[in-house]
């Protein structure tokens, strides 16, 4: 048996001690400077600052994120939308904004103009939707974490309906005359048919009318639309204004309407006085499905979910928009792009997908395991699964696409003075044409 050879001291020190030096040189240098990392404080603005729902589920993400990455603080601060867009877009010119700011998607003008980081190589780009992904996408880069999607749905106040005697069709949807009929026996009956206000909004105005036309025209013809190469005076689209002006003529509308802002139309709508429907997007939860004395449904309200109408001669009755909303974003003039990569890193997670869907009731961007997901609300879950059965998905929302001159005169004619019944659906077309259409 051969024996192990053992070095001398001398030996040792010869071969060994240079290297040994250096590690311990290097090590003593490491330490201190790993023990002395500054900590990150980086400033979020989230929007959702009255939907308890959304601000809890951020505020606890932040919490457990903080206690996990104690190098990174995070300065959480809730601001409402309108005040919070005024800010950053004064504040991304000065380099004052924050670090992680509230965005939707029809902003990707930040993106376009420089302001915002891509957050590729921080966030893992798998747990995100691919329709998500494609939302916030700019010259194949992802500029935005997009917490909440969307679904424009039509709900309805089942007590109401029997009220005036119309029952659905087991498919859902009604016809354009059966809509008609119903909008017409509500007014009749005292009751508003259609909840909706724009005092504080661009966009729930022309809810109802651009999902008419969605399935009026398919999916390639109202791109084309929106997009401005396709008319508004294209006889289709002439049709759809003409009816919904039918609707707007029979009283569908509230007379506050112009006033009404968003949160007040939700409990105009579940509240008082109470209406037959309300077009909006399914964030309607986010509101609603808060106690009653925090604003939101009334205790035993009888939530109903229907599937918009389909005019006569409609291409795709089945298709339906769905659309990315709130998100974050990183500022790319930021300090602290470290720390508010982890973060937004940490939110993207399908744990954390399926945490949204459970606590705020609402669809994500970030990818979820419906198999998992436990709700005290488990039949509006169904309800809302069921209404999107064999649905051909459009995603993006008129405002998604239109911007400029085109987006405010979608918001002053569309979403405002049409369904107000301020303007003829001639002069509607004429505008939106002249502010949007692209040169053939």
């Amino acid at each position: 048996m051969t024996m192990p050879k053992f070095l001398s001291c001398t030996t040792f020190r010869q071969r060994f001690a240079p290297a040994l030096a250096v590690a311990l040189a290097s090590a003593a240098l490491a330490g201190p400077a790993l023990a002395q990392a500054p900590q990150q404080t980086i400033t979020m603005w989230s929007h959702w600052p009255d939907e308890q729902s959304k601000r809890s589920f951020i505020e606890e993400r932040v919490k457990q994120f903080e206690a996990a990455t104690p190098q990174c603080k995070v300065n959480l601060q809730f601001i409402q939308k309108s005040d919070l867009y005024a800010s950053v877009k004064t504040s991304v010119r000065t380099g004052q904004a924050p670090d992680i700011f509230w965005l939707e998607p029809d902003e990707i003008a930040f993106a376009k103009s420089g302001f915002l980081e891509p957050l590729d190589s921080y966030i893992n780009l798998n747990n995100l939707e691919d329709w998500a992904r494609q939302a916030w996408t700019h010259n194949g880069k992802v500029y935005g974490l997009p917490v909440e999607a969307y679904t424009v749905e039509l709900y309805y106040n089942k007590d109401l309906l029997k009220k005036v005697g119309v029952t659905l069709p087991p498919s859902m949807q009604l016809s354009q005359a059966q809509f008609i009929d119903l909008v017409k026996k509500s007014a009749a009956a005292g009751i508003t048919p259609v909840a909706s206000g724009v005092g504080d909004r661009p966009y729930p105005g022309a809810y109802f009318l651009q999902e008419v036309l969605l399935r009026k025209l398919g999916l390639d013809d109202y791109r084309s639309l929106l997009t401005g190469k396709l008319s508004f005076s294209d006889p289709r689209v002439i049709e759809g204004m003409n009816w919904v002006k039918e609707l707007v003529d029979a009283g569908a509308y509230p007379k506050s309407f112009s006033n009404l802002k968003l949160g007040e139309s939700h409990y105009y709508f579940h509240t008082n006085p109470g209406a037959m429907m309300f077009p909006i997007a399914s964030w309607y939860t986010g509101r609603a499905f808060v106690p009653a004395e925090k604003g939101g449904q009334p205790q035993g309200f009888q939530l109903g979910l229907m599937k918009y109408p389909a005019m006569n001669g409609s291409k795709c009755p089945e298709c339906k928009t769905l659309a990315v909303g709130g998100s974050y974003v990183m500022y790319s003039r930021s300090k602290n792009k470290d720390c508010a990569g982890k973060v937004l890193n940490s939110i993207a997670t399908v744990e954390n997908g399926n945490k949204w869907m459970e606590s705020v009731l609402l669809q994500t961007g970030v990818r979820t395991d419906p198999s998992r997901i436990q709700s005290i609300h488990a039949q509006y879950f169904k309800d809302l699964q069921e209404r999107s059965i064999g649905a051909k998905y459009f995603i993006g929302t008129p405002l998604h696409f239109m911007s400029g001159k085109c987006g405010d005169t979608f918001s002053q004619v569309l979403n405002r003075a049409f369904p107000a019944g301020q303007i003829s659906v001639k002069d509607a077309a004429v505008q939106m044409d002249a502010a949007c259409k692209v040169a053939s």
